[in-house]
């Protein structure tokens, strides 16, 4: 039956030459996302974020984050000196009511200068001039480190007055028009930059973030002539961080040789039907909706359960993500966690024959979304063509599943061009400490500028 069992779910396993296919495939289309020829078309937009300093460890000062995402925001204020190579000073968490996340869009600034205000006169910074770094993280057209323009709410939130407008200016206005406390936005970004700079300051080699969590994103350094769309100076340093914005990746059609039955009806089910193919592949919020689709067709033909009633994984959501990397922490033959899953979501008459199934197909799709992540790092390293490469990764996926970073690893290594060596590094707090790493990096450069003008001055 397990024989019989591997054939049924071969299409889930991805061949050496369909990886390939994947890597190849996908640089072609970040490659036209580079292009300005070709960007109205690319599914993968490749947005400069205007970005293009990393951490050099002479960031000196204190540092303020502000983290919207969602029906929360995160403020952090972190200190970066001599004595300390980071400590972080404070968090706090504010809340966004109901009434403002659908609400006038000034009153939703309004609201969070206000609990800005309240943090840094707690911590008794509010006489200091702060820099900020805001990671914004709604869809954004961005046109400068300190200009983003909203193009569209999600996650609930509808304030008026707010989409098409740019929400630095927006924010500063709010601060300003308070007049007790002197906050300067110094940056605007999304998590996945936020992750590379965070990894940055402690590896000088980091040159790629990715976020395999909820979503599914990466960012890249990448050479200035390299992008045709490009806006700005061509002063050193000749390079720019790009915002993939990969989770669009097979929109177009090119993933459909590796696409199933079950990432087809995934995705029929889904309020973007049509988008985001690449991250419904591999991210946390659909890998467990994937398990459950292959589990109730394996159960309608016998596969499992031995013809019982299967009722309780019709419901589309039922099988979390999290169920995979529990199950798969076990060791081999090991089924307690499988067991304790199966009676959580209903079922009473089940054997272990049946959790080893279960297991199985945990492992097919835990392993297609690990090799379908590392063909994408592996086309950046090469891309990127530097002798070793520090790769930032995030994301609830990476950090629990037990074993994605090692199936990463091994896929990696061998797509990756001969002489090229990398490490895959845990990033800490992307959206709040490397915000605050990229106002501390402007920060540096407005000083050193100051610094080298004084200077100049001083010797004409």
């Amino acid at each position: 039956m397990i024989i019989k069992l591997e054939e049924r779910c071969s299409n889930l396993i991805l061949s050496d030459d369909q990886i390939e296919r994947v890597s190849a495939t996908l640089l072609k289309e970040i490659e036209n996302g580079l292009r300005q020829k070709t960007n109205g078309e690319a599914d993968i937009k490749c947005y400069p974020t205007y970005v293009r300093n990393l951490p050099n460890g002479e960031e000196r000062g204190k540092f303020l984050a502000l983290d919207l995402g969602g029906t929360n925001f995160r403020v952090l204020l972190i200190h970066l000196g001599e004595a300390t190579p980071e400590k972080e000073f404070a968090s706090r968490i504010f809340a966004v009511p109901h009434q403002i996340m659908t609400g006038p869009g000034e009153a939703l600034f309004d609201h969070i200068a206000e609990c800005l205000a309240l943090f840094v006169k707690e911590y008794k910074v509010d006489k200091e001039v702060i820099p900020l770094g805001f990671t914004f993280s709604f869809p954004c057209r961005q046109e400068g480190l300190t200009k983003a323009r909203l193009v569209q709410w999600t996650k609930g939130f509808t304030c008026a007055n707010v989409e098409g407008e740019d929400v630095v200016e927006l924010l500063q206005r709010a601060i300003h028009k308070r007049g007790d406390v002197t906050i300067e936005v110094m940056a605007v970004l999304n998590d996945t930059t936020g992750t590379l700079m965070a990894c940055a300051y402690k590896q000088p080699a980091c040159r790629i973030g990715l976020i395999v969590g909820t979503g599914l994103n990466a960012c890249y350094v990448e050479k200035l002539d390299n992008i045709e769309r490009w806006d700005g100076d061509f002063d050193d340093p000749k390079q720019c961080i790009i915002n993939t914005e990969w989770g669009a990746f097979g929109d177009n059609g090119c993933l459909d040789f590796v696409r199933t039955e079950y990432d087809k009806a995934l995705d029929a089910a889904t309020l973007n039907r049509g988008r985001q193919l690449y991250e419904k592949m591999v991210s946390g919020m659909y890998m467990g909706e994937i398990v459950r689709q292959v589990l109730v067709s394996l159960a309608k033909d016998g596969f499992i359960l031995n013809g019982s009633p299967y009722d309780h994984l019709l419901e589309p959501g039922k099988f979390f993500t999290k169920y995979i990397s529990e199950i798969e922490d076990n060791p081999e033959g090991d089924f307690t966690n499988c067991e304790c899953i199966l009676e959580e979501l209903g079922f009473m008459d089940f054997t272990l024959e049946d959790c080893a199934k279960i297991r199985y197909v945990c492992q097919l799709v835990s392993r297609r979304a690990a090799f379908m992540a590392a063909a994408g790092v592996a086309t950046l390293i090469n891309k990127i063509n530097e002798k070793h490469v520090v790769v930032a990764v995030d994301g609830s996926v990476y950090r629990f599943h037990p074993h994605f970073h090692n199936l990463m690893v091994q896929k990696i290594s061998q797509l990756i061009n001969p002489g090229l060596t990398f490490e895959l590094m845990l990033s800490e707090d992307g959206s709040g400490r490397g915000a605050a790493l990229v106002a501390a990096v402007a920060a540096r450069l407005e000083r050193e500028e100051a610094e080298e003008n004084l200077l100049k001055n001083m010797l004409s």
